[in-house]
């Protein structure tokens, strides 16, 4: 296998730091972590270089989670600054999203990676065309879940999430705005939970690939640190710029796009999984 090392790396750096500017601007924006983004970039990446094909879905999701970690920070801290996290929602939830975190990794090692693709590909073709055929969401509750929907919606949210390297807010901004959360707290909020789902799940990949020979170089488990440094510098620098254009914009252009996004690289995986 062809190492990776930063001399060597310098060709695959444009892809990486257009991810992370992107991944930083939607995780301010739509309160995303990014990893929609991030994890079809890495494994583009990864297979480059010749990490093991077994091994290239697991090692995307675990470096996008790592990214989501501070990703999540910074647009949690500046939507919190705008007074936009609903701190009860999530204190509520962060037992469920924990367990689900949990799961989804447990899960996560069971599964091989075309298996991780199949699942990663058919989220994106549906969360691709639901943005894509849906404008702006009206309320169906009066109120966020809460008894045991709580519990399943928030277990499931954190569950699949980490099972895919997301940091969930794709999952929940749109349960919080049909609760009539309005959509500005719906994203911040989302921000928080990125941060309750990524540290725990990147951890959990760290310990389910420690040790693994068929890992390229400066890998912690399956986190790659080179990627992961490339990724964050340019999501630290965007994810202001998206929470401010949250404020101010109507992101409707940018949803579209997202969606494009998503169903192209969704379908994508998607085949490659089932070859």
């Amino acid at each position: 296998m062809e190492a990776l090392d930063v001399a060597g790396s310098l060709s695959l750096l444009a892809p990486l730091l257009a991810a992370g500017a992107l991944a930083g601007t939607m995780a301010g924006l739509l309160g995303v972590g990014g990893g929609m983004i991030v994890v079809p970039v890495l494994l583009y990446t990864f297979g480059l270089i010749g990490v093991a094909e077994a091994q290239q879905m697991h090692l995307a999701v675990g470096t996008s989670l790592a990214t989501i970690v501070v990703t999540s920070v910074m647009s949690a801290r500046s939507h919190h600054r705008r007074g936009s996290v609903a701190v009860p929602i999530l204190r509520s939830w962060l037992p469920w999203l924990v367990l689900g975190v949990a799961g989804g990794a447990v899960a996560a090692a069971m599964l091989d990676g075309s298996a991780l693709k199949i699942v990663f590909g058919t989220v994106a073709l549906a969360v691709g065309g639901y943005m894509a055929l849906t404008r702006a969401e009206s309320a169906l509750a009066k109120a966020p879940p809460h008894g045991a929907a709580r519990g399943v919606v928030a277990t499931g949210i954190g569950g699949l999430s980490t099972l895919i390297g997301i940091g969930g807010g794709t999952f929940t901004v749109p349960t919080l705005v049909l609760s009539s959360v309005p959509a500005k707290v719906a994203v911040g909020t989302a921000a928080a939970v990125g941060l309750i789902i990524a540290l725990p799940g990147a951890l959990a990949f760290v310990l389910a690939g420690w040790g693994r020979s068929d890992l390229p170089p400066l890998s912690l488990g399956y986190v790659n640190l080179v990627a992961f440094a490339a990724l964050i510098p340019m999501t630290g620098l965007f994810v202001p710029l998206g929470a401010r254009l949250a404020h101010r914009l109507s992101p409707i252009w940018l949803r579209r796009a997202f969606a494009s996004f998503l169903l192209v690289n969704g379908a994508n995986i998607l085949r490659v999984g089932l070859m």
